[in-house]
């Protein structure tokens, strides 16, 4: 073999080799594993909420599914935007996700000043779950009925208060619903979550409060709130003895609150789907469709795709009902 015959092989050769590490190397980095960390779900609500129920319902599972673990971690305020803003400048490696509400549809059109997209700045990963809101009172209010209620505000104009999460969450907007349909001026008291709106409720700081079901619905079980009627269609199978809003006297009264994971855009689409897969594997549970049932609330489970869809539509549909309330955010 001539040297330069020899020179050649040598240069085929170390080609070859080369383009074998290549792909050796691409192929692990396609195989690299997820979660490599911990993962923090942020929820944008005090602790004890239904949005943070529901995420460490999922942290749970997810933590034994994955191998790794999953955080819940608490960043309230601004309606929800102080979390879902965090997460939106977080890397987009999967290990920081948004535990994104109907809040955050709502928000959208509510706040003239975010400074993200709730559509473009979120790659959707799974519905959740959804519930109904469910009309409490302080025990000492002296009704038993939407419509009694009604006729006390009447009676009485400055007797109530309304609380709610935050300015702008389904509740808030459930709630300036009922005060349209029924001429009520009743002042809107906001709070930074559900819990210290509820332990106000229980202390009679505020009167009223449409909270989402699997949180207020405990609190009347043990004789803390009184429920005068739900916002879904159909009485719930957790709650059959509590009214609808529409059998109240509201035909068309239908408000629901969902719960959905998310990612920053730009997520990996492999990681994203193994999250959905995981969260699908969650919510097939026996033990969590029952803590589900418990609460009130309906599974979610579905694609990336549905959610996505789903998510789209929301905060169209919900910016129409700010539009057209001329509501704003506080």
């Amino acid at each position: 073999m001539t040297i330069f015959k020899y020179a050649r092989s040598v240069a085929l050769l170390a080609c070859s080799l080369l383009g074998s590490l290549g792909l050796l190397s691409s192929s692990a980095q396609a195989q690299t594993p997820y979660p490599t960390k911990a993962v923090r779900i942020v929820v944008g609500f005090s602790a004890g909420g239904t949005t943070d129920v529901l995420a460490r319902i999922l942290a749970k599972d997810m933590t034994e599914d994955l191998g790794q673990s999953f955080v819940v971690e608490n960043k309230p305020g601004a309606s929800s935007n102080i979390g879902a803003e965090f997460v939106v400048r977080a890397a987009p490696d999967g290990h920081t996700l948004f535990m994104m509400a109907v809040t955050n549809a709502i928000n959208h059109t509510l706040y003239s000043d975010l400074k993200f997209d709730v559509i473009k700045d979120f790659s959707p990963i799974g519905l959740v779950a959804k519930v109904p809101n469910m009309l409490v009172i302080n025990p000492k209010v002296p009704v038993n009925s939407v419509q009694e209620l009604i006729a006390y505000a009447r009676k009485n104009p400055t007797a109530l208060n309304l609380a709610s999460s935050g300015a702008g969450t389904s509740i808030h907007m459930t709630g300036e619903l009922f005060k349209l349909q029924t001429k009520l001026a009743i002042p809107h008291i906001p709070y930074k979550g559900s819990t210290p709106a509820l332990t106000d409720l229980m202390g009679g700081q505020v009167q009223m409060m449409f909270d989402n079901m699997p949180t207020a619905w405990p609190l009347v079980q043990a004789g803390k709130l009184r429920a005068l009627a739900i916002t879904s269609p159909k009485r719930s199978p957790a709650a059959p003895d509590v009214p609808t809003m529409q059998e109240s006297g509201f035909p068309g009264f239908d408000v629901s609150s969902w719960f959905g994971l998310a990612a920053p855009a730009g997520t990996p689409k492999e990681i994203i789907a193994k999250l959905n897969v995981s969260m699908n594997k969650v919510l097939a549970k026996p033990e969590v469709q029952k803590r589900l049932d418990d609460l009130g609330a309906t599974n979610g489970a579905g694609t990336v795709e549905q959610f996505g869809q789903f998510l789209k539509s929301q905060t169209e549909s919900w910016g129409v009902v700010v539009k057209g309330a001329g509501a704003k955010a506080e």
